[in-house]
């Protein structure tokens, strides 16, 4: 009994700091946006050379893939342009068809928000309009690389922040301009906003709905990138999207799963996680997500602190991080670290 009077205490602590920090309203209810994007219905009533094309609603990646390799060049661009929603988000299909896809997918929209990433250069590896937006831009060369690095972050990202003026170094944008200029050839970073993230520190950002959806979603990505040779992935998750990633960690065949910022990854400890990553933590001294109480109670909460001895992640070195965002400022250990980590360059 007295347990379980602590434990209503932490819940009631977690409000009041949530409270406290910016207040339950400020976390507007988001409905998750899955499945295949708009289009699907005309893509699965077309075929090409007289073959049906592959379901983008349960079509595995590996199927994807093997499917784009029967095809001529001819055929995969007439598919990219009668339907480049589809063709831009499916994963499996090359990345640099996806790439072209996209940039016609956003100029197709005709929104001023989304204009800079049909801009020359860009490698936009998935976009969906629908509800906020959700991207997803590759830095570096996916199709060569050695290494691959995935950044997950957390509230408050979408298609439409995705270019928006920030820091250097913060944003899923910045962090994977960071990470991909520290560790130079051979790296490709993709920042990952394929999920509906929160809004503000409300009740969406306490519980796990969204990123039981964006888990779903990064263990399609990750697939995906399987299927079309690239190396298995490092996990780069910050605050929210620590939380996608402990989800999806045992879905995923990711070499490395680093959190930071984290508020729990709704396991007890890094074995909880049920994967064969290796499992790294770090938070800042002055990141204020360490005010909130790490329980779970019904549903609200995310569970043990991942940078606590007891979960059993390795450390990363973040005494000299500022803020939540600060983990890949130049010059910092974080980014050192992580650098390392995504070099492969640490046993």
């Amino acid at each position: 009994m007295r347990r379980f009077g602590r434990t209503m205490a932490a819940v009631v602590l977690a409000g009041g700091v949530v409270a406290g920090t910016a207040g339950w309203a400020s976390g507007d209810a988001q409905q998750a946006v899955t499945g295949p994007p708009p289009g699907a219905a005309a893509w699965r009533a077309d075929s090409v050379g007289g073959r049906a094309l592959p379901d983008p609603a349960d079509a595995a990646p590996g199927e994807v893939a093997r499917f784009f390799a029967g095809l001529d060049e001819t055929a995969r661009r007439e598919l990219v342009r009668r339907h480049p929603l589809v063709t831009g988000n499916l994963d499996g299909a090359p990345p640099a068809l996806r790439y072209e896809a996209n940039r016609l997918a956003v100029l197709a929209t005709g929104e001023a928000r989304y204009a800079s990433l049909a801009s020359p250069g860009r490698q936009i590896l998935a976009f969906d309009p629908r509800g906020r937006g959700q991207v997803a831009e590759v830095f570096g060369d996916l199709e060569h690389a050695a290494h691959v690095s995935v950044i997950v972050p957390g509230s408050d990202n979408d298609a439409g922040s995705h270019d928006a003026p920030r820091k250097p170094g913060t944003g899923p944008a910045g962090m994977a301009r960071a990470l991909e200029a520290a560790a130079g050839a051979g790296t490709a970073v993709i920042a990952w906003t394929g999920y509906t993230t929160p809004v503000g520190v409300g009740l969406d950002a306490a519980d796990g709905r969204l990123a039981e959806a964006g888990a779903v979603r990064l263990a399609r990505l990750t697939a995906g990138l399987d299927a079309v040779g690239a190396p298995d992935p490092v996990l780069f998750c910050h605050s929210y999207g620590s939380v996608v990633c402990g989800l999806a960690a045992r879905h995923t065949d990711a070499t490395d799963v680093v959190v930071f910022g984290s508020p729990g990854m709704r396991a007890d400890s890094a074995a909880g996680l049920r994967t064969g990553a290796r499992v790294w933590a770090g938070r800042g001294p002055s990141d204020w997500i360490s005010r909130v109480p790490n329980v779970e109670f019904a549903g609200i909460g995310h569970g043990a602190d991942p940078t606590s001895p007891a979960f059993g992640a390795r450390r990363i070195p973040a005494d000299d991080v500022r803020g939540h965002t600060g983990y890949f400022a130049p010059g910092t250990r974080s980014l050192a670290a992580f650098t390392a980590i995504a070099k492969g360059a640490v046993r």
